[in-house]
């Protein structure tokens, strides 16, 4: 069973990482997952968050850096330590078939911290947001599942990595988001404006 997972886990990775390869993919891919092209999207949070929340705005931004903390702890300092599972462009026996498109990391593999991650902000984000602004929900997914592929198209992660990050994630976040809900029963104000 474990065999056959593994095995469908390999062929669902080089259907994408090779099968999809593309010109306009091998630009975009490493720029998805490059934490410095988000940037001006955590700072534009930041500041939106407080210019229009002001202290329930700084309780968001915390929010969101605890959630990010925890995420980021169970997945690479718990889940991939007591896993150990080699990445696709480590792995002694598979390597020779895997297009590396960005440095591979030395750690490892299960499960994706930047699935983990982007899914617990992702997720968090919607708890706060999405009764002010409904389309918190498709976007914040989207952007989470963008960045996710992006692992697995460069060949640093197999899918079952990135979708096991993703459920930690979301549970992660919806934890989080459920803890700012009950501490905060008033929404946030409605409307607000940059």
């Amino acid at each position: 069973m474990i065999d056959q997972l593994i095995s469908l886990d390999q062929e669902i990775f080089l259907a994408i990482n090779q099968g999809l390869s593309n010109a306009f993919f091998d630009w975009l891919m490493p720029i998805l997952r490059n934490p410095y092209t988000w940037a001006p999207l955590y700072l534009f949070i930041i500041i939106f968050c407080i210019k229009n929340y002001k202290k329930k705005g700084v309780l968001v931004v915390f929010l969101v850096l605890i959630t990010f903390g925890i995420a980021d702890a169970l997945s690479s300092s718990v889940i991939k330590k007591s896993v150990q599972r080699v990445r696709p462009c480590n792995d002694v026996e598979f390597k020779e078939e895997v297009n590396v498109r960005v440095r591979c990391g030395s750690g490892y593999s299960f499960t994706s911290s930047h699935a983990t991650n982007h899914f617990a902000i992702a997720m968090v984000l919607i708890m706060v947001f999405y009764s002010r602004w409904k389309p918190i929900l498709g976007l914040g997914l989207l952007w989470a599942a963008a960045v996710s592929f992006a692992q697995v198209y460069v060949g640093v992660h197999y899918p079952l990595d990135i979708i096991c990050g993703a459920i930690l994630g979301c549970l992660i976040g919806c934890f989080t988001g459920l803890i700012f809900r009950f501490a905060n029963p008033n929404p946030l104000p409605a409307n607000p404006t940059l």
